[in-house]
């Protein structure tokens, strides 16, 4: 199996910053796309970034020019930057996986607990 252990949520005002990470552990034999999703008190669990193996990343609109997604593939570990908070940021951020280990000898779908990201206007 894998976990996802995420850090770096908390509160901050508007146009703040904050930094996400989240490393993966486990029976990890490869791992494939990493990527964050965030989910609003009464709304869907929603894409925010994502990044391949290769390192091409894909941004939800909301977020272009403002967040940036990165990984350290030794470490199984992706981060978000995010610059330029906004009150409609706030939300539970996930981290996802798409990982084949040892335990299960297949690819399948990981989430993290979340970690929440509060922003003040």
């Amino acid at each position: 199996q894998v976990q996802l252990v995420e850090s770096g949520g908390g509160l901050v005002q508007a146009g703040g910053s904050l930094r996400l990470s989240c490393a993966a552990s486990g029976s990890i034999f490869s791992i494939n796309a990493m990527g964050w999703y965030r989910q609003a008190p009464g709304k869907q669990r929603d894409l925010v970034a994502r990044i391949s193996s290769g390192g091409t990343s894909n941004y939800a609109d909301s977020v272009k020019g403002r967040f940036t997604i990165s990984r350290d593939n030794a470490k199984n570990t992706v981060y978000l930057q995010m610059n330029s908070l906004k009150p409609e940021d706030t939300a539970l951020y996930y981290c996802n996986t798409y990982a084949w280990t040892a335990t299960t000898g297949r690819w399948d779908n990981y989430w993290g607990q979340g970690t929440q990201v509060t922003v003040s206007s």
